[in-house]
C-alpha cells in the first residue's frame, strides 16, 4: 500500500518532464495518490498532456495563476471532480529573463511586481481558494530556493521572491493549522528545470554547486519528488510551517572545502 493511498493531490506548475511538478506527480503517483495537474499557458499543453495521460491522470487544467478568475474555476471543477482534496502542491515562480542578471538594484517596479505575483502571491491566492476543500490532516506544499537566505549571484529579485513566499509558508501553517492543514517548502539544489535556464550562469552554478556540496552530487526532481511525499503523507503530521532543504547539504557550507595538494 503506497504512502498516499486515498489521497488525492492537485500539483500546480507541471510545464515538462523535466519539472520539478512532473517529478512530484510521478512520485504521488507511484505511492497511490489520485491526481490532477495544472499547467500555465496553452503553449504547454502539448508537453503536457502526454505527461498526465502516462500517470493516468485525466484532470488536467489550464490555470493562469494571476488571475483570480481561472483559480476560482479550478477549485470549482476540483469540486465537482473530487469533492474533497488532501494535498496541494504550489510548484511555481516566475520572472523576466532581464531581471537574473546584473545587478540586482535594475529590477523594475514592475518586474519586482511580476516576480512578487506569479511566485509568491499565487501560492496565497491558492491556499485561500482551496481552503474549503482541504481535508483534516491535508497538506500545502511550495518550491524555494537557497536563494531565499543568502545572495546568488544573478537570482536578484527571484531570491527575494522566495524569502517572501518561506515567510508566506509560515503564516499559512498558522492560519490553517487549526483545522488540520499543514504548510511546508522544499529548498532544492539547482535542477536543470525550465525556470532555471533563464537564470544568468546558471550552468557555472550548477557545476559549482556539486563540487562544493558535502555529498558532491546533484539534486534531482525524484529527490526533491520524494520529501514531496514525505510532506504530504501521515508521516509529516506534526511537521508545518518549515523549510526542508534537499540540496545535498550545500546550505551548511560557509566556503569550499579546499583540499591541500
Amino acid at each position: 500500500m503506497g504512502l498516499l493511498e486515498g489521497k488525492t493531490a492537485l500539483v500546480f506548475g507541471l510545464a515538462n518532464k523535466n519539472s520539478i511538478a512532473w517529478g512530484v506527480t510521478q512520485a504521488f503517483h507511484r505511492e497511490g495518490a489520485t491526481l490532477g495537474v495544472s499547467y500555465a499557458g496553452e503553449i504547454l499543453k502539448r508537453r503536457v498532456d502526454p505527461l498526465a495521460e502516462s500517470v493516468g491522470c485525466d484532470f488536467v487544467e489550464e490555470c493562469d495563476v494571476s488571475k483570480d478568475e481561472d483559480i476560482a474555476a479550478v477549485v470549482e471543477k476540483a469540486a465537482e471532480r473530487f469533492g474533497k482534496i488532501d494535498i496541494l502542491v504550489h510548484s511555481i515562480g516566475f520572472a523576466n529573463r532581464d531581471e537574473l542578471k546584473g545587478p540586482f538594484y535594475n529590477t523594475s517596479r514592475e518586474g519586482f511586481h511580476l516576480a512578487m505575483d506569479i511566485s509568491v502571491y499565487s501560492f496565497v491566492a491558492l491556499a485561500r481558494a482551496f481552503q474549503p476543500l482541504m481535508n483534516p490532516g491535508g497538506a500545502m506544499l511550495t518550491m524555494t530556493y537557497h536563494g531565499s537566505t543568502k545572495v546568488i549571484p544573478n537570482y536578484n529579485v527571484m531570491g527575494v521572491a522566495k524569502a517572501a513566499l518561506e515567510a508566506s509558508t509560515r503564516y499559512l501553517a498558522s492560519d490553517l493549522g487549526p483545522q488540520g492543514v499543514r504548510v511546508n517548502a522544499i529548498s532544492a539544489g539547482p535542477i536543470r528545470t525550465l525556470a532555471a535556464a533563464g537564470v544568468g550562469g546558471f550552468k557555472s552554478l550548477y557545476k559549482l554547486f556539486a563540487e562544493m556540496s558535502p555529498m558532491r552530487e546533484n539534486v534531482t526532481i525524484e529527490d526533491v519528488a520524494n520529501t514531496a511525499v514525505f510532506l504530504g503523507s501521515n508521516l509529516s503530521a506534526r511537521t508545518t510551517g518549515e523549510v526542508l532543504y534537499v540540496d545535498s547539504g550545500y546550505s551548511i557550507m560557509g566556503v569550499p572545502n579546499v583540499s591541500e595538494k
